[in-house]
């Protein structure tokens, strides 16, 4: 609790391509009017977008390029430029490669060299773990400038030409929840103007002999043939877990900071879809808080989205305000969360 503060300076996003709605979606995989309607109704997500070219099924944009695009508005808006980053720190869970890094790629692209980097593969708590690293390493004074990334695409497993109305409700509901994007912030030892300060960060492994609610497989040379589908989701398992694997993160950390629930001023819950928020923020019982969500519109852009919310919240906060963000990896349970507070 007596570690220096750290301080987001900025947030900076990126999309791939124009917007896909459930219309378009369901007309492109021939699907009924009534999946259009269930996804309206039961997932609660009306967009998303893609990084492949859904006619075609080329890849238009690699993970690099969205990291690279969110990394350039964040600086800018930060007023940094990179030869002033000397760490660099991204979660993700779908890398361009296994190597080189996909953070090692995006640090090239925007000049930066000589300085710390390092890539966190993980589900969704994977962006708030890069934040605690960095947050971590500028506390140790080895560091004063971070950028800190979030992106994943599910390009490599969308398949154009696959017969969805054939497949099974748990593999059609990934096309409706999923969308590709990336995220940045701007961290600093140093208290600016518009920055806010990063009073904890959470992260905790809770999945200790319990079923992965999510797997994405990774095929190589000798097993690519095997038919074993490449994302498997146990949808029942996180709709059931995540709202109180979320409320115990806000319970704990509101505990360490020794805030009152009516001093949180703006709620960041998980953002899996539409209708799962909505259960969540139920379920998290934070009534006199904001709540900060671009999911509907985004769709789950896996660890982008923490920074989409950023995006959105930072311009608002005034002295004063706290905001609790949460989030939940459910591919093996990990509960994530972070507050901050605008000093």
């Amino acid at each position: 609790m007596n570690a220096p503060d750290t301080y987001v300076r900025s947030a900076g996003t990126a999309l791939p391509g124009p917007a896909v709605d459930n219309a378009a979606l369901a007309r492109r995989f021939g699907m009924p009017e009534a999946w259009e309607q269930w996804v309206e109704t039961f997932v609660g997500t009306h967009r998303r977008h893609f990084a492949v070219d859904l006619a075609s099924g080329d890849v238009r944009f690699t993970l690099a390029d969205l990291g690279e695009s969110a990394a350039r508005r964040a600086l800018a808006a930060a007023e940094t430029e990179p030869g002033q980053v000397d760490l660099v720190v991204m979660g993700t869970s779908s890398p361009d490669l296994l190597m080189p890094a996909t953070v090692n790629t995006v640090a090239d692209r925007l000049g930066i060299d000589g300085v710390a980097t390092y890539q966190l593969q993980s589900g969704c708590a994977g962006a708030v773990q890069a934040l605690d690293v960095a947050v971590q390493m500028l506390r140790s004074g080895r560091h004063g400038t971070a950028l800190v990334l979030g992106a994943d695409s599910c390009a490599k497993h969308l398949d154009v030409t696959m017969d969805a109305a054939a497949l099974p409700p748990a593999e059609q509901i990934n096309g409706a929840l999923f969308g590709d994007g990336a995220g940045a912030l701007v961290l600093s030892s140093t208290p600016s103007p518009r920055s806010v300060a990063v009073r904890h960060v959470h992260n905790r492994l809770v999945g200790l002999g319990r079923e992965p609610g999510q797997v994405i497989d990774w095929y190589g040379r000798a097993d690519r043939g095997r038919d074993r589908p490449p994302v498997a989701e146990d949808y029942k398992a996180i709709e059931e877990s995540v709202p109180v694997l979320a409320a115990e993160v806000v319970r704990e950390v509101l505990d360490l900071l020794d805030w009152k629930d009516t001093e949180v001023d703006y709620l960041l819950p998980p953002q899996l879809s539409g209708r799962m928020t909505d259960r969540i923020v139920t379920h998290l019982g934070l009534s006199g808080a904001v709540e900060v969500s671009c999911v509907r519109e985004t769709g789950n852009t896996g660890n982008a989205l923490p920074f989409f919310q950023l995006e959105q919240l930072l311009p608002r906060m005034v002295e004063g305000d706290r905001a609790l963000a949460v989030a939940v990896e459910s591919s093996k349970w990990i509960q994530a969360g972070f507050a901050l507070e605008k000093v």
